[in-house]
């Protein structure tokens, strides 16, 4: 009986040597070295990032390698037209050469020196920045969920100090549907479970009211003690969810009524995505706070920016606040040379036009398949009718097969986002393999 439980446990150890919390970790059986650099078959490249990687996102199966203007190539050479953008990071188009040249040369001289000290290119940036958007000062950070979760504690900080709402009783309003990120803060604002289930206990003083839905707003917005209403001028994620004309007008009077700040998440629809230069231009109205990100670099390095005025900003002092990357030369360099690039070759007005035309030719299609086409600029979606025969990620594998990449999101919506420079002869071509891959359906 002895020898038999030592051959069970002899069996049992190199297992246990290897849990979650032994503390130990296997020894390696032979020297770390960089993969084979060889050429891998787009199966290869699936099967290897299966094996090492997270499983937190379900990709498209195309394997890219290079980019350039509005097409990708994957290994096979393949090209295709990019109807993604990177969720909006590449507006610019895929690898702009004045971002990259600005993002290179930089990159030679200096490229962090954490904000422990001043550097040459941070105040240039700043000044430009603040004075294209009217606002007197920007946070920057890294990323567009560090950006609102920025925002988050700028309202936070104003509301104790400058509104007078009690410690610790601050509260953050957000819109049923949003979506800015995947940090604790902005999980615990989602409604949507794939976000949020299994991520508890959330982060308190937040509270939902439906999007688009103004008596409710104002509802919510009557506590004094609330400090900010968050919101995208367009859900994103969520299906490029357009709300109705006048919502922005009217969730502007109302935080200035009750003495709320208005946060407007522009990290996905703002940099002439919508076809303004913001997306709440379209009705002419200030947010007192906006988060910036994605293609404020072009897609080429994660920058992303928060302004507002002295109030707000001027709350947070020194030690209550930062990021060892936010800020620095290459960030700065590249933000700048990325929002000139929008300014100088006019890609919000170019956003507005085709976006019009492709929403006009997708709405000829039969309302059996596509039941709505809705956006604005050149971000928008396509809603598709599922049946037993094909959904919408079928639909996109089949666009893939025809030479455009776009993706799915909340299972029957296709978001439809080529980068802001594709011309009207181009937009045609899409045009046409969208309505022949519905069709073929």
């Amino acid at each position: 009986m002895l020898l038999h439980l030592s051959r069970n446990l002899s069996r049992v150890a190199p297992i246990l040597s290897r849990s979650v919390h032994s503390g130990t970790r296997p020894a390696s059986t032979a020297a770390t070295k960089l993969p084979s650099d060889r050429l891998l078959t787009a199966e290869e490249i699936y099967t290897r990032e299966d094996k090492y990687g997270a499983h937190n996102y379900h990709p498209l199966p195309v394997a890219l390698e290079r980019g350039k203007g509005i097409y990708v190539w994957d290994v096979d050479g393949n090209r295709y037209y990019d109807f993604l953008s990177a969720y909006s990071a590449v507006n610019q188009g895929h690898c702009h050469p004045k971002i990259i040249a600005a993002l290179s040369a930089q990159a030679s001289k200096l490229t962090l020196t954490s904000r422990a000290f001043y550097n040459n290119v941070l105040g240039t940036y700043e000044e430009y920045v603040t004075g294209l958007f009217g606002y007197d000062k920007v946070l920057p950070m890294n990323t567009g969920v560090e950006g609102g979760e920025t925002a988050c504690k700028l309202a936070r900080k104003w509301a104790y100090n400058v509104k007078g709402v009690p410690k610790n009783q601050a509260k953050i309003i957000f819109a049923d549907g949003n979506f800015w990120g995947r940090t604790m803060a902005a999980i615990s604002s989602s409604t949507d479970p794939s976000s949020y289930e299994g991520f508890g206990p959330y982060m308190p003083g937040f509270e939902l009211v439906p999007y688009n839905n103004i008596p409710e707003l104002e509802k919510a917005l009557q506590d004094p003690n609330v400090a900010a209403f968050m919101v995208e001028p367009i859900q994103g994620e969520a299906g490029v969810v357009v709300p109705d004309k006048g919502y922005l007008t009217k969730v502007r009077e109302l935080c200035t009524k009750y003495n709320v700040l208005w946060i407007d998440d522009e990290v996905q629809t703002g940099l002439a995505r919508t076809g303004r230069r913001l997306a709440v231009d379209h009705e002419e109205v200030r947010p007192d706070i906006v988060v910036l990100g994605k293609a404020l670099s072009g897609g080429v390095y994660p920058v992303s920016a928060v302004l507002c005025d002295d109030e707000i900003m001027l709350t947070i002092k020194p030690g209550e606040h930062g990021s060892t990357y936010g800020g620095n030369p290459v960030a700065c360099q590249v933000a700048m040379a990325a929002l000139e690039v929008l300014e100088d070759e006019k890609l919000a007005e170019n956003s507005q036009r085709m976006g019009e035309l492709l929403r006009n030719e997708l709405r000829k299609l039969p309302n059996d398949i596509v039941t709505t086409v809705r956006g604005k600029g050149l971000l928008n979606a396509v809603v598709i009718k599922e049946t037993q025969n094909y959904n919408a990620w079928e639909v996109c594998l089949r666009l893939r097969d025809n030479g455009l990449l776009a993706k799915p999101t909340h299972g029957d919506i296709i978001r439809l986002a080529p980068p802001l420079i594709i011309k009207e002869d181009e937009m045609h071509k899409c045009i046409d393999i969208i309505q022949r891959t519905i069709l073929s359906f």
